[in-house]
């Protein structure tokens, strides 16, 4: 095992790398899937703490944190505190990533193992990412891009824009955060998305297979596909129905935030 301590600008390379555990308190954080050999660049440097980056050949593990940021740990940097650093790491596609920041963007892109991201008020993009991923927020909002896979998004404020989505399985739990999906949904599709007062947006081409419920306290809901059936009963209204022959599973719940369903183009 080899360990560097970085107190300014530096780039290093390493040998293979399966896992990756990268944390940033504030700056900005780019994680990079490449062919090239793995590598952490810091292109600047202003903090009181070095950053300590933790290199097992045996293992094929590379780490870049600092000494005292742990992941059970991130909530309680909401401080004035003097770490900021502009970090760049590149691994290869299949490695698997952890990644947890509290106020530095990040952009994690091209992987298709697993991917878990947390982050307490920092905007996190996910572009052509696939596998399965966790992204965990406190206010910072989440967008993915050419998603595929599985992705599991919980937040309190934060906000999830999926853009170009093709999932297996997506999973979204926000209690005041607004949820945005731009979605094809595949047979086996399953989606669940689930806000308080959080407005939930989700287009479908208009040939879609599914099987779609919509559910909310006294949220206002709309429907841009006529196959959809309102209900109402003290409490609780919902729209549901099948298109065309229905595969995917598609649900959406709030208490009073609105729900809409629009119809896009044909694919």
């Amino acid at each position: 095992m080899t360990q560097w301590t970085i107190d300014g600008p530096e780039q290093l390379t390493f040998g293979t790398v399966d896992a990756l555990d990268v944390r940033l308190v504030a700056g900005r954080l780019d994680v990079l899937a490449s062919e090239g050999p793995p590598a952490v660049e810091v292109s600047e440097f202003d903090s009181a703490s070095p950053l300590i980056v933790t290199y097992d050949e045996d293992a094929r593990t590379l780490s870049v944190t600092y000494q005292d940021l742990t992941w059970e740990g991130l909530t309680s940097w909401l401080r004035p505190d003097r770490r900021r650093a502009v970090l760049s790491v590149t691994v290869p596609k299949y490695c698997r990533v952890n990644a947890g920041v509290v106020s530095a963007p990040a952009v994690i892109a091209g992987f298709e193992h697993t991917t878990h991201v947390k982050s307490v008020s920092a905007d996190i993009v996910l572009d052509g990412v696939s596998g399965t991923v966790n992204a965990t927020t406190v206010s910072g909002s989440v967008e993915c891009r050419a998603m595929a896979g599985d992705l599991s998004f919980k937040s309190l404020s934060g906000e999830l824009a999926v853009a170009d989505g093709i999932p297996r399985r997506l999973k979204a739990t926000t209690v005041s955060g607004r949820i945005t999906t731009d979605l094809r949904l595949r047979p086996t599709a399953y989606v669940t998305l689930n806000s308080v007062s959080g407005a939930i947006m989700i287009r479908l081409p208009e040939r879609t297979e599914a099987d779609v419920t919509l559910r909310s306290t006294s949220g206002r809901m709309v429907s841009g596909f006529d196959e959809l059936t309102e209900h109402s009963r003290p409490g609780v209204q919902s729209m549901s129905g099948r298109l065309l022959g229905g595969m995917a599973s598609l649900t959406a719940r709030t208490v009073s935030g609105e729900v809409a369903l629009l119809k896009g183009e044909k694919e």
